[in-house]
């Protein structure tokens, strides 16, 4: 069995990154936060490194897996390796009928997952105090809260804290769909629930703010033909074209229902997954979007280097007027509020393009997919990382069926072609302040797997689709408990 992690994808001849360079490089631009950086490629190197050493630890025990001693020899190289114990079940029986490398790759992949979730507050400390665009400064740009719909693609997972670096919170959150389709009855609830939050002073200090909704498309510079938005056919206009005629229905679905005005503001972002850098399309005095008009973090990073910081956030206003009085500019400009976010996120995503450069030469190396899991249901907001899972967002397999199928194509190639079987988590909250919550999201959990067990029902009899199901509280400290876990415990 060819035990290879994950599929490194064959790319097109690569064009020209913004700049080339390498580790410990000396920072070029002058808004660039360089021990910020340094802080996230910690982390980074720390989370990676839990799911690095899962192939080559397989592989050493699949040498030893016909010893006399074998369980306990492999119980010790896990701990010595992984950090924890492996499931005596897929253990004991090996010198029968060998080990079942695929089950084992899965717990691994779920297990290093949930240690990183685990350890989250401790691993992220230093640069979720170190970031600069905090929920203050959203608040201070009129919004009280930020609802960000990113494409489901794993290569966005560090959206929030790398790409954008704001700070996740209750104010600011990311939901990802395949292709940014986020469904607009739900989110009319999500802004329904925060609106009447405001109004009932359960916002303190935001009763005259905003509700800001965000699409995020993507798209690849290196290889725009193959490497984009997988749920739009790596078509980069139809994925800007889709992201945005959704934000535009969703405005005109909350005025029609809650009367004109009542619409949240909206804004479009274009992530360049190949460097991260970011297009911000910003509204007009009306809040509507061109998609032509938009400033590009890229070129304003080119054009600045060797600036000072005051003159660089002169140059980051100047291309901002310019793109404001160019097309469209007869409807007005964007509200001081939505101007000074815009500088912001262009300002702070200049770090993340230097992060790109310094560790990773200028591109990352692998530009396509190379996620370890798929995760279906509800996100864990506890890991922001690059390629760690493809997220199908799904209230129910049939309504989802879509996202989850992106999902399976894009392992198809990562894990099948090479022998592994997909691992999906099937992941949902609960409230503990909910009697009877916890049992019935276990339930829910369960119908979902089953659903999943049965669409790719000849994947799951092959043992090349494993799935394990995971909760969280949303109001508690419960994180990712494994609810076979308990069954286990309490056969004890």
């Amino acid at each position: 069995m060819n035990m290879t992690e994950n599929l490194m994808v064959k790319t097109e001849p690569l064009v020209e990154p913004i700049s080339a360079a390498g580790s410990n490089q000396v920072s070029k631009h002058s808004l660039v936060d360089p021990e910020l950086n340094e802080f996230l490629y910690i982390y980074e190197e720390l989370v990676r490194s839990r799911f690095s050493a899962i192939t080559n630890t397989l592989k050493t025990l699949s040498i030893y897996q016909h010893e006399l001693d074998f369980v306990t020899r492999a119980q010790r190289i896990a701990l010595d390796q992984l950090h924890y114990e492996l499931p005596l079940s897929l253990l004991e029986d090996s010198w029968v009928s060998g080990l079942n490398l695929r089950a084992l790759h899965s717990y691994c992949i779920f297990r290093s997952f949930k240690e990183c979730v685990a350890k989250a507050r401790f691993d992220q400390a230093s640069w979720r105090e170190r970031i600069a665009l905090h929920t203050s400064f959203i608040h201070s740009c009129g919004y009280h809260t930020v609802n960000i719909s990113s494409c489901a693609d794993g290569r966005l997972q560090g959206l929030l804290s790398f790409i954008l670096r704001l700070v996740p919170s209750e104010s600011i959150y990311v939901k990802s769909y395949a292709g940014a389709m986020f469904n607009i009855e739900e989110d009319i609830v999500n802004w329904a629930h925060r609106e009447l939050e405001r109004l009932t002073g359960g916002l303190p200090g935001d009763e005259d703010k905003n509700y800001l909704k965000i699409a995020v498309y993507h798209y690849s510079s290196s290889n725009p033909a193959h490497q984009g938005c997988a749920a739009h056919g790596s078509d980069t206009e139809k994925a800007l074209k889709s992201a945005l005629e959704r934000l535009n229905e969703l405005r005109a679905a909350i005025n029609n229902t809650y009367g004109r005005g009542a619409a949240p503001d909206i804004l479009l972002i274009g992530v360049d997954t190949d460097i991260d850098s970011i297009r911000v399309h910003f509204p007009d005095v009306s809040g509507d979007i061109n998609p032509d008009r938009y400033i590009d973090s890229g070129k304003i990073y080119q054009e600045s280097i060797g600036m000072d910081q005051e003159t660089a956030r002169m140059y980051i206003s100047d291309a901002l007027d310019k793109a404001e009085s160019g097309l469209s500019s007869e409807k007005g400009k964007m509200a001081a509020g939505m101007r000074s976010l815009v500088v912001g996120l262009v300002e702070a995503n200049l770090s993340q393009i230097e992060f790109v450069i310094q560790y990773h030469a200028g591109r990352y190396r692998v530009i396509g997919h190379n996620e370890r899991f798929i995760c279906a249901g509800e996100s864990m907001n506890e890991l922001h990382l690059r390629n760690k899972y493809y997220f199908a967002h799904l209230n129910t397999v049939e309504e989802a069926a879509v996202h989850l199928d992106v999902g399976v194509k894009i392992f198809t190639e990562l894990n099948i072609k090479h022998g592994l079987a997909i691992p999906i988590l099937v992941h949902y909250h609960y409230s503990s302040r909910v009697p009877g919550a916890r049992e019935r999201v276990i339930q829910r959990c369960r119908r979902v797997k089953a659903a999943i067990e049965s669409r790719y029902s000849k994947l799951h009899e092959r043992g090349l689709l494993n799935c394990q199901i995971a909760i969280s509280d949303k109001v508690g400290t419960e994180r990712c408990t494994f609810i076979e876990d308990e069954v286990k415990v309490a056969e004890h």
